[in-house]
């Protein structure tokens, strides 16, 4: 989802378990051993996790997505309890895709190794 909404080209992945995604998580303090999850991170700024994470994410892309800002305001144990239920439901939800897509070069471009 966000890869389509980042209309301004702002979002860049990196698999956690890849080299990439290791030093940038030990240069961030971060034990991916508690977490294995979304982590947003803004080099020289902040870095977010889970329900954090999406609502800033959320705000980037803005439109309907902003809305997802008013959550701001709860308590980080609240907005991660909402995260995780959703995250064990979503296939149950909205299924789950039999293949991935194929993603053209600007699409890989996005992904960081």
């Amino acid at each position: 989802m966000v890869i389509k909404k980042d209309k301004q080209d702002v979002f860049r992945f990196v698999a956690l378990q890849s080299d990439l995604g290791r030093q940038i998580t030990k240069h961030i303090g971060v034990d991916t051993s508690k977490t294995d999850s979304i982590i947003l991170y803004e080099p020289g700024h902040a870095y977010h996790i889970k329900a954090e994470a999406a609502i800033e994410i959320a705000k980037s892309i803005g439109g309907l997505y902003a809305i997802l800002g008013l959550f701001s305001v709860f308590p980080n144990w609240m907005k991660n309890s909402v995260y995780d239920f959703v995250a064990r439901n979503r296939y149950k939800w909205y299924g789950k895709k039999e293949s991935c897509m194929i993603p053209t070069p600007e699409i890989k471009a996005k992904f960081l190794e």
